[in-house]
């Protein structure tokens, strides 16, 4: 499984991909920020895009109302700092499938990882 990493902090790219590996995920793209993922995701076509919301050059929102525009279905889930219920409302209505508030713990991030890809199969 293909998964994008999109988050302006490497420190925070570094734990996510340390997570992700850890649960056997092995084919991990990272991106910068949202024009940085807009770039990578055509040639990469991850199976689940973990994106930050607070980014310098594009926003999380706003690079995942990019990527709903065309992709329906690629699983998104919004990893940030922003825990307030107007925010998570908006992060859905945008085309989230899943939240996780930072910071998290390996088994939360798991537990959201399988949580949405189950119901993608369903």
């Amino acid at each position: 499984m293909k998964i994008l990493l999109v988050d302006d902090s490497k420190t925070m790219r570094s734990i996510q991909k340390s997570v992700l590996t850890q649960l056997g995920y092995t084919e991990i793209e990272e991106a910068c920020d949202g024009q940085d993922a807009l770039s990578k995701v055509g040639a990469f076509e991850p199976d689940l895009m973990l994106v930050d919301w607070n980014m310098p050059n594009m926003d999380g929102i706003t690079f995942v109302k990019h990527i709903r525009q065309n992709d329906k279905t690629t699983p998104i889930i919004m990893v940030t700092t922003e825990s307030e219920k107007s925010r998570v409302i908006e992060a859905i209505k945008a085309g989230v499938n899943n939240y996780v508030v930072k910071p998290f713990t390996p088994d939360s991030l798991s537990q959201r990882i399988t949580e949405t890809l189950t119901k993608k199969a369903a």
